[in-house]
C-alpha cells in the first residue's frame, strides 16, 4: 500500500484513459524503460520503509477499510496481498481470516517486507507471511487464493493490466479481488509535491500515475484482464497533518519520492520545502494542514 506519484506525471496532465499504454509519459514522450522504473521503486520504497507507516497509517487508512469491506474475507481463506508495504492490510486481513487462514502479502522492497514481517511476529500472527516479489511476474501457482488485494499499489507498476492478470491467474474460480488507488490528480491536493520534487531532480517514476484514478479506467482494466462484478466506489477523505513538519515530511521522506529526495542538497531541500508549503498553504488550519484527497475501490470476482 502506497501513496505518492511520478516525475513525468508532474510535467504535464494525465492524458485521456488509454488503459492499455502503460508504457508512454504523461507529456507524451518515450516510455520510461520498466526495469528502471521497477529498481527505482524498489531503492524508493527502501528508502521510505522507516518514515511510511507513521506519517501515512491515518491517511490512508478509509481505503484500506473501505477494500477490505469490499471483499468481505471470512474466517479460514487464503488471501494474497500485493504491493503490501510494511503490512496494514496484510495484519488486518490476517485478523479477518483468523488462524485457520493463511495470507501472504509481497513487496518489490525488502525494507517493506522485513518491516511487515516484524510486525506480524509482534503480534503472534503466524498465518500471516511476506516475501519480496514483482506484482508483474508472481512466483506463485495457479488458482490458489480466495482473495486478492492490492492497496495503493497498482498505479505504481510499468504494466497495470499485467499484474491484474497475473492476480486473476493466482484466485481460485469466484475468487474476489479488491484494488484501491488514488483518484483524480486535482482532488488530492498533496499531488503539489510533485512538480516541486521534478524541478529540482530527475525521478523515473510511475509517468501515468493518477491515469488509474479517472473515471472508470480501473475498471475498464479488471474487465479487461477478465474479471467480472466489476465495482468501482469514489472516496472523498482529508489528510491532516499535526504541523508543516509533518506534512513535509510525508511529502518528502516516507512516500515515493524518498529517493529523489535523498538526492537533493540541504539547498534544493529547503527550497523544495517552500514551495510545497507555499502550494498546500489553502488547506492550512492554523499549525495543521487539512488536504483534500481521493480514492478509488474497485472490487471484482474471477470467472
Amino acid at each position: 500500500m502506497r501513496t505518492g506519484g511520478a516525475q513525468a506525471a508532474t510535467r504535464g496532465q494525465d492524458p485521456a484513459p488509454r488503459p492499455r499504454d502503460s508504457g508512454s509519459t504523461a507529456n507524451g514522450g518515450p516510455a520510461v524503460d520498466a526495469r528502471l522504473q521497477r529498481r527505482v521503486q524498489r531503492y524508493g520504497w527502501d528508502r521510505a520503509a522507516q518514515d511510511y507507516e507513521g506519517l501515512w497509517q491515518g491517511q490512508l487508512a478509509v481505503a484500506q477499510r473501505a477494500l477490505l469491506q469490499a471483499v468481505a474475507l471470512a474466517p479460514g481463506e487464503e488471501v494474497l496481498d500485493v504491493a503490501c508495504g510494511t503490512g496494514l492490510v496484510t495484519l488486518a486481513a490476517a485478523a479477518a481470516v483468523g488462524p485457520g487462514g493463511r495470507v501472504l502479502g509481497t513487496d518489490i522492497s525488502a525494507q517493506m517486507v522485513e518491516a511487515a514481517a516484524r510486525r506480524a511476529r509482534e503480534r503472534a500472527l503466524a498465518h500471516a507471511q511476506f516475501a519480496r516479489m514483482e506484482a508483474e511476474a508472481l512466483a506463485l501457482p495457479p488458482a490458489g487464493f480466495d482473495a486478492a488485494l492490492c492497496a495503493l499499489g497498482l498505479m505504481y507498476l510499468p504494466d497495470p493490466l499485467r499484474a491484474l492478470g497475473e492476480l486473476r491467474r493466482v484466485l481460485r474460480a469466484g475468487g474476489r479481488l479488491g484494488l484501491a488507488v488514488w483518484g483524480e490528480r486535482e482532488r488530492c491536493g498533496w499531488a503539489a509535491v510533485f512538480p516541486v520534487v521534478a524541478a529540482e531532480v530527475a525521478s523515473e517514476i510511475c509517468p501515468l500515475f493518477f491515469r488509474l484514478g479517472q473515471t472508470g479506467v480501473l475498471a475498464q482494466l479488471c474487465s479487461e484482464a477478465g474479471f467480472g462484478a466489476v465495482v468501482e466506489r469514489r472516496i472523498g477523505s482529508v489528510l491532516a497533518y499535526e504541523s508543516a513538519e509533518q506534512a513535509c515530511a510525508a511529502a518528502f521522506v516516507g512516500g515515493p519520492v524518498a529517493l529523489a529526495w535523498s538526492r537533493l542538497s540541504e539547498q534544493a531541500r529547503a527550497r523544495a520545502r517552500a514551495r510545497y508549503l507555499a502550494a498546500i498553504e489553502p488547506w492550512r488550519q492554523g499549525p495543521r494542514y487539512e488536504l483534500p484527497g481521493e480514492f478509488v475501490v474497485v472490487s471484482a470476482r474471477a470467472p
